[in-house]
């Protein structure tokens, strides 16, 4: 029952638990902060900031809910109906809750969309893969 945990709750909680989420807003956004920069052969500098570190997470975690919606089991429908609830959790603090209103959240919210869109998707091609058409 534990794989049917919507992975995508990861970036919602770690979004929320930083200090511009819910629990108090500090004065610099702490997702353009470095991470880490290298210097590159072109002689151009890369920067990482901690919101493409988040927006990183979401896209890993993306293809993991990919494969997992391979699956054609009882646990699945259950999965996408939590991964549902998650989407309209990301919809409902992108609307009302200031700090949300932030490009790294509305990208993970459209990776979430993604998520239940793609994941009804598999699941329906994966199923009609299963049905024997005698």
């Amino acid at each position: 029952m534990l794989r049917s945990i919507p992975l995508m709750i990861v970036p919602l909680i770690l979004f929320n638990l930083a200090p511009m989420g819910l629990f108090g807003a500090g004065s610099a956004d702490p997702w353009d902060e470095p991470v880490a920069g290298f210097g590159m052969v072109s002689g151009g500098a890369f920067t990482l900031d901690w919101g493409t570190v988040l927006v990183t997470l979401g896209l890993l975690l993306l293809f993991a809910e990919l494969l997992k919606s391979t699956r054609t089991t009882n646990a699945s429908v259950v999965d996408h109906l939590l991964s549902i609830f998650v989407f309209v959790a990301f919809l409902i603090e992108f609307l009302l809750v200031p700090a949300a209103a932030h490009p790294v959240f509305f990208l993970l919210m459209v990776i979430a969309l993604i998520d239940v869109l793609a994941g009804f998707s598999v699941s329906l091609r994966a199923a009609g893969r299963d049905v024997n058409w005698n």
